[in-house]
């Protein structure tokens, strides 16, 4: 109940509740950008200043590679339960969907473990991005072998003298896919990304001084900003809402059970290689989150069979509202009785 009565947490509660009643409040495209950007800028920084203090260890070593290993896992785990009820190119977006991450829960768990005195390791935002991408990379595989599959059962049925119909959404109006190099391109080198891996380098490497230095910057304005971009988000998720409508209960289910099956696979692995409890928590919440921005606005291009309205609004719609009001503080129980502390 305490992180419910969170300021930034209060905030994203009253902006659902605003979009909800229809109001017209609302945040400038480019303001919410912007707030977006400094949020990853600090949180690298912060990541950056932490690793200069703390230096390059086994235990980071550990908690990196844990981060990639779930972060293949997620959507290949996700991909074979969702083929259960989804076309092959649905379920692969919606498991490239969960199997990436959604930077502003990341943040919103960095500031909750800061205001309840947990240390984490700041190598924890190079989780994060490390994490952004695979499932990318993953679910356009497996649409490519659908594709390909697809055609080879043409060929066969057209051999046979039969009538091929192809099934599937929309192609780009260009009627060609985008090649697969320029869709890892585009995975690889997110601009959010790479703002997040630059501040980080600036962080490591300004060491002390950066920190005193920016401070007022990464430090003192963070808090705010979050509680303003969180604003924004609650808008967009009361927007999102209604696309929920008419979805089978067995995605909805998944939406609320996929990310607590994904944080409890975090924590047993975290478990096994003793990682330290305040990047278990952050390991168990990149687990558990969902991406609403980055693989979306890939996977609309590299998977145009795949039906948007579904993986955004179970995403945004449930599972990120999901994460911010109860996820959070439930992982951070869950591992400090998991830890015994």
């Amino acid at each position: 109940m305490q992180s419910l009565l969170d300021p930034a947490v209060l905030f994203f509660v009253f902006g659902v509740l605003a979009g909800a009643v229809r109001s017209n409040l609302e945040l400038p495209p480019a303001i919410s950008k912007f707030l977006s950007l400094y949020l990853l800028m600090a949180l690298g920084l912060k990541g950056g200043f932490a690793l200069a203090q703390s230096g390059l260890t086994t235990s980071v070593a550990t908690s990196l590679s844990l981060a990639v290993l779930l972060a293949v896992v997620v959507p290949l785990l996700g991909f074979v339960v969702l083929r259960r009820w989804l076309s092959g190119f649905d379920a692969a977006a919606v498991a490239a969907t969960y199997g990436s991450v959604s930077a502003v829960t990341f943040v919103t768990a960095v500031q909750h473990l800061e205001n309840h005195a947990v240390p984490f390791g700041g190598h924890m935002a190079a989780a994060m991005a490390l994490m952004e991408s695979p499932a990318i990379i993953l679910a356009v595989l497996m649409a490519n072998a659908l594709r390909q599959k697809a055609a080879a059962s043409v060929a066969v049925t057209v051999q046979a003298g039969g009538t091929a119909v192809l099934g599937g959404g929309p192609l780009p109006s260009n009627g060609q896919l985008p090649p697969l190099k320029k869709v890892l391109h585009e995975s690889l080198t997110d601009g959010a990304q790479l703002l997040l891996l630059g501040a980080m380098v600036v962080g490591l490497v300004s060491g002390e001084a950066g920190r005193s230095a920016m401070q007022p910057f990464s430090g003192d304005l963070f808090k705010g900003m979050l509680a303003f971009f969180l604003l924004d988000m609650g808008l967009m998720t009361a927007r999102n809402l209604p696309k929920l409508r008419g979805q089978s209960p067995w995605l909805m289910a998944y939406a609320v059970l996929g990310p607590l099956t994904h944080a409890t696979l975090a924590l047993a692995l975290a478990k096994v290689f003793d990682v330290a409890l305040g990047d278990t928590i952050l390991l168990m919440v990149l687990a558990a989150s969902a991406s609403y921005i980055a693989v979306p606005a890939v996977i609309r291009h590299a998977i145009p069979e795949a039906n948007p309205s579904l993986y955004f609004s179970l995403s945004l719609g449930i599972t990120f509202p999901l994460n911010i009001l109860f996820g959070i503080p439930l992982y951070t129980q869950v591992a400090h009785w998991a830890w015994g502390v």
